[in-house]
């Protein structure tokens, strides 16, 4: 983990984008290089004679797509994606699925709120483990599951990313649009093992954010030549992991089921609908994230 600075998307509440790895390194612990105050680098001197301080090469024209960290990578398709498809906030606020989550969630309070008790009563000792490991961050888990580190698919670890930074912006801004109180308002004998996220409810984040970076996963698959059988494994695989990650956060008392249900719709219309080859071309099209992230499938 060489990167929790740069966070802005994992959690839905602190935000997350750099924990496995800000800059992409594939180290654990994180590097730097000392260096002498009295005589530093740039002093030494070549074979000729000369400071490596006077040496320079070719400037390139740009700073160039493959020097971008994964983490910032995303904000670039998040701005790409507000500028050129103003109307999506509209567009999944008009889905009946999606509205008709959010009010069956105000019409069965009560119902929910008897299921998170029964939850954290049978279920919270065995789930403590990830449900204190995927508050702070879930990229690591997507990587196990999928066998990769950001050193083995860069381009790959950039999707995740941009799928965890959009699906955090797109669950706050409808956190904010409703303002829906979380369930430990209600019954505070819930008691979550965490701290409360100082936002509101619905639609949980966690499981936005998770089903995102699912269907992202799901695109460079069918991208790919790989053989359908293998694609099915992996598929099964990060699909259980995104609903154990929202279900996770029902467990610990943060979110109503429909919290869930209404993040995995979320996620579902932005990768349906919002997520497209022209709208947003850094995400997807002839160069855009996907097709790039789908040659380290092959």
């Amino acid at each position: 983990m060489t990167g929790n600075t740069g966070n802005t998307g994992n959690t839905g509440n602190t935000g997350n984008t750099g924990n496995t790895g800000n800059s992409g390194f594939v180290g654990s612990d994180g590097w730097f290089i000392p260096d002498r105050v009295d005589l530093p680098f740039v002093t030494r001197l070549d074979s000729n004679g000369n400071e490596l301080g006077t040496l320079r090469r070719t400037q390139p024209a740009v700073f160039g797509d493959r020097q971008w960290a994964a983490n910032w990578y995303a904000w670039r398709v998040l701005h790409q994606m507000v500028a050129n498809v103003p109307g999506w906030a509209a567009t999944i606020n008009g889905d009946a699925t999606f509205t008709q989550i959010r009010t069956d969630l105000v019409a069965n309070y009560n119902t929910q709120i008897n299921n998170l008790v029964l939850a954290a009563r049978d279920e919270r000792p065995d789930a403590m483990g990830l449900i204190l490991a995927q508050d702070g961050e879930f990229f690591t888990d997507f990587l196990a599951v999928l066998t990769i580190r950001p050193g083995t698919h860069p381009k790959t670890f950039r999707v995740l990313h941009i799928a965890s930074l959009i699906g955090s912006f797109a669950a706050l801004y409808f956190k904010g649009l409703y303002d829906l109180p979380r369930p430990s308002q209600r019954c505070p004998a819930l008691l979550p093992p965490i701290p409360v996220p100082g936002h509101s409810t619905w639609p949980s984040g966690h499981a936005t954010q998770a089903h995102l970076m699912k269907y992202a996963m799901y695109r460079i698959f069918a991208a790919t030549t790989m053989p359908a059988a293998d694609q099915d494994v992996l598929k099964a695989d990060v699909k259980a992991l995104a609903k154990m990650i929202a279900r996770n956060r029902e467990i610990a008392g943060l979110h109503y089921p429909k919290d869930s249900d209404g993040g995995k719709r979320l996620a579902q219309l932005l990768s349906t609908s919002i997520l497209t080859a022209a709208q947003v071309p850094l995400f997807d099209g002839a160069n855009g994230a996907i097709a790039l992230a789908k040659d380290e499938w092959t």
